[in-house]
């Protein structure tokens, strides 16, 4: 049966990466070969010291925990999030976590795609508000709150279900104390969450002690974006609301070579993932933009990490 990442959290600090659906064959080649190279990693351990109280000691499974797949804006991935899930789920060591999202989805469709997981052994979703239209249409659907599909997905079986978490706050919130009430709610309702990317280690263990203080101790996966692609990110940092290092930006743009360049975003990514790691956090999830030499290059670059 499918490990539930609840339960991985619960046995030790977790090491996770991030897909996207390609759009296209050669991109699901590319992908193959990604997860191929993926499944290879033996990572025997992980070190969370837990200096500050943010974290657990013990090591990770010999190798990645999970991998989480994106869902396209309004459902637009649906079937290719859906056929991927499962997929890896089947055929891969480690679980496919789908994302869900609000907009767009009647709750007979959100039902139904639960059920098709289950039937399927996927026992772990991340519940999501999603992006309304880019066109500035009224969003449509039966689901407004990501808060509605956790508890969807509680009625629609055993899932381990994930939240979202924006530690520089949501791009919708108005305040902070708001922002980190319905934070709080929403990641008490779930097993676990997972943060919109950031570049300030000091904007994560704040978010976790604004939480910890309303009695919130849902554990809370950190994303890291390593800065392969700077315009891209820069993008979304800024539909996320969240801060943007120009001066790294500029410096890996500045880069003569590929090679230089991932180096570059691979020490930068690196450096905030040991800092991560040393104040004791539950585990890394890395947004890899579906390629594996960057995932590895950060690894190699962690101490607490015997990666070969």
């Amino acid at each position: 049966m499918t490990e539930k990442i609840g339960d991985l959290l619960a046995a030790g600090p977790t090491l996770s990466v991030e897909f996207f659906p390609p759009k296209t064959p050669e991109g699901l080649d590319n992908l193959s070969t990604t997860l191929d190279d993926l499944e290879k990693l033996r990572v025997p351990g992980l070190d969370g010291h837990g200096s500050d109280g943010h974290g657990s000691d013990g090591p990770v499974r010999d190798g990645l925990s999970f991998v989480s797949i994106t869902y396209g804006a309004g459902g637009s991935t649906r079937d290719r999030t859906r056929d991927l899930v499962v997929a890896v789920n089947d055929e891969r060591p480690f679980p496919a976590m789908p994302h869900l999202t609000c907009m767009g989805h009647s709750r007979a469709e959100i039902d139904e795609l639960l059920a098709d997981y289950a039937a399927h052994d996927v026992r772990n979703v991340l519940a999501l508000a999603g992006d309304p239209p880019a066109d500035g249409s009224p969003a449509s659907g039966d689901f407004t709150y990501a808060l509605e599909l956790v508890e969807a997905a509680r009625a629609a079986g055993d899932f381990s279900v994930g939240v979202a978490a924006h530690p520089e706050l949501h791009p919708r919130s108005t305040d902070r104390a708001g922002d980190r009430r319905h934070l709080a709610e929403k990641l008490n309702a779930a097993d676990f969450g997972i943060t919109q990317f950031f570049f300030d280690a000091d904007d994560y263990f704040r978010m976790v002690d604004e939480l910890a203080a309303l009695g919130c101790t849902t554990p809370v996966l950190p994303g890291v974006m390593p800065l392969l692609n700077p315009t891209t990110v820069k993008r979304f940092a800024g539909m996320a609301g969240a801060a943007f290092p120009d001066d790294l930006a500029d410096r890996i743009e500045a880069a003569a070579t590929p090679e230089e360049r991932l180096a570059r975003a691979a020490d930068a990514a690196a450096e905030l993932s040991h800092e991560l790691l040393e104040r004791g956090v539950p585990g890394l999830h890395l947004y890899c933009l579906n390629r594996s030499d960057i995932v590895a290059a950060v690894l190699d670059r962690l101490p607490e990490l015997q990666h070969p």
